[in-house]
């Protein structure tokens, strides 16, 4: 059974995208474990409360989801993920693994996790991916093992600038990520 660290960052407008992918996956049999963010384990906003997150994520897992540094660290010594996947992945995120900042229980996960050399998944989800974000972006596209969830922009007229994930897609990017390829094609045409 294949082991996926399931880390999610503060684009909270994601998660219920994201807790679905997370349903597939289980579903599908995988063994996944969830890891928040500080932000995504402390913020309460319009799209729920953190304690509600919390607990959704252990329902689907059956496992208490990760939350501090210390646990984080262990998932290289202990190589504890066949996959971990970052969804969704904020741009701040995006930027402290391009910088090597890792003071996030997300960020210092998924630098334990690359230590063993093996593969991580991006789901973007920023309004600002196409603009300030995107050089950060682009510095994490050529580096190995990492890949990420095709994306597409979410509202073109209203947000030119951002885009998101295809979570319906996730579940097709682990199993190619897994295999170390990139799911193409990287960016979508937005639907009409």
């Amino acid at each position: 059974m294949k082991r996926i660290g399931f880390a999610l960052c503060g684009s909270f407008c994601c998660f219920e995208k994201a807790f679905c992918a997370m349903e597939k996956l289980v579903a599908s049999g995988y063994q996944v474990t969830p890891i928040f963010s500080f932000a995504s384990q402390t913020c309460n906003t319009r799209f729920g409360s953190p304690d509600r997150h919390l607990l959704r994520a252990e329902m689907i897992c059956g496992c208490p989801p990760v939350c501090k540094l210390e646990e984080a660290e262990r998932f290289g010594p202990e190589k504890s993920f066949d996959l971990m996947v970052v969804a969704p992945c904020t741009a701040s995120t995006c930027r402290r693994l391009a910088d090597g900042l890792y003071d996030t229980p997300v960020s210092l996960g998924v630098k334990a996790h690359l230590r063993n050399g093996r593969p991580v998944l991006l789901a973007i989800c920023t309004n600002d991916a196409l603009s300030l974000s995107a050089p950060t972006i682009g510095r994490l596209l050529p580096l190995k093992n990492f890949f990420f969830v095709p994306m597409v922009q979410d509202d073109p007229e209203n947000k030119p600038t951002s885009a998101v994930a295809d979570f319906s897609l996730l579940p097709a990017a682990v199993s190619a990520a897994l295999e170390g390829k990139q799911l193409r094609p990287l960016f979508l045409l937005p639907e009409k």
